[in-house]
């Protein structure tokens, strides 16, 4: 069976293994409400590898410069290239779109979570859409693209019961 977001994971730190909660399935709720908000009519598929700190900063150097462990690194497959027009499959019931790749660090998000006070699951949702919405296409470098991409997490954590604080939605964390 197809299923609109096909996610392969890679849990290197056994963060999938936790008894108290089926992070798969909330992850696949949370992208869908995501998927929804942005508007992607073609099934998608993508991978979340969950790393340690150790594995995130080596990523982190290698790929953006920066010697530090982060919570999210997106990759995606057409990071703003040619514009293909992928209406054009929406009649095959087949056809999954492959966005990329997340490498996620759980134990930097649960440091997110303390500092900034927002709470393991509302944390690890911010930044799972985050990531998701980069593999998209969105970014915020520029303050309009903060605006709607911020904008848009703000509606997706909200519709799953995470709410950002007001000053949040603009400006990512508000901090």
């Amino acid at each position: 069976m197809i299923t609109p977001i096909d996610i392969t994971y890679n849990d290197e730190v056994g963060f999938l293994k936790d008894s108290n909660e089926n992070w798969e399935d909330w992850i696949s709720k949370l992208l869908l409400l995501a998927k929804k908000e942005i508007g992607k009519d073609t099934n998608l598929e993508m991978s979340i590898n969950f790393v340690d700190e150790e594995r995130s900063q080596e990523i982190n150097k290698k790929y953006r410069g920066k010697d530090r462990p982060t919570d999210v690194i997106s990759f995606a497959i057409e990071d703003g290239g040619d514009n293909l027009d992928l209406s054009i499959f929406s009649d095959d019931p087949e056809f999954r779109e492959d966005i990329g790749d997340l490498f996620m660090c759980p134990s930097v998000i649960k440091r997110h979570s303390e500092e900034y006070g927002t709470g393991w699951n509302r944390e690890f949702g911010y930044t799972l859409v985050h990531g998701f919405l980069h593999l998209n296409g969105f970014d915020h470098i520029d303050p309009a693209e903060a605006k709607e991409m911020f904008g848009i997490q703000g509606k997706v954590l909200e519709a799953y019961g995470l709410p950002l604080y007001p000053d949040q939605l603009d400006e990512g964390r508000g901090k």
